[in-house]
């Protein structure tokens, strides 16, 4: 086999659906969705509340903890959110 071509490909394993609840989906949104993380859970991951549901994020490129706002997109988190005084939108 020459340098480059490549062997038989491996199986990919079945892709799944999205886990989307009603109006929020983290996963195939096309806009960032603004979350609470309820609790960090180790390797850059953690625990949010969506308001339709607790879902898994990664927080690996922001620098948020338990209680923080911030926007998600794809199941990524890619900014913490300011917040207002007063402002109760979530």
């Amino acid at each position: 086999m020459r340098p480059d071509q490549s062997g038989p490909k491996a199986a990919e394993p079945p892709q799944t659906a999205p886990d989307c609840h009603e109006d929020v989906c983290l996963t195939c949104s096309d806009q960032a969705i603004p979350v609470r993380i309820q609790r960090l859970l180790g390797d850059g991951l953690a625990l949010a509340d969506t308001g339709a549901g607790t879902e898994e994020i990664s927080v690996a490129l922001v620098d948020a903890g338990a209680g923080d706002l911030v926007l998600v997109h794809a199941k990524e988190a890619i900014s913490r959110v300011q917040e207002v005084p007063g402002d109760e939108r979530r």
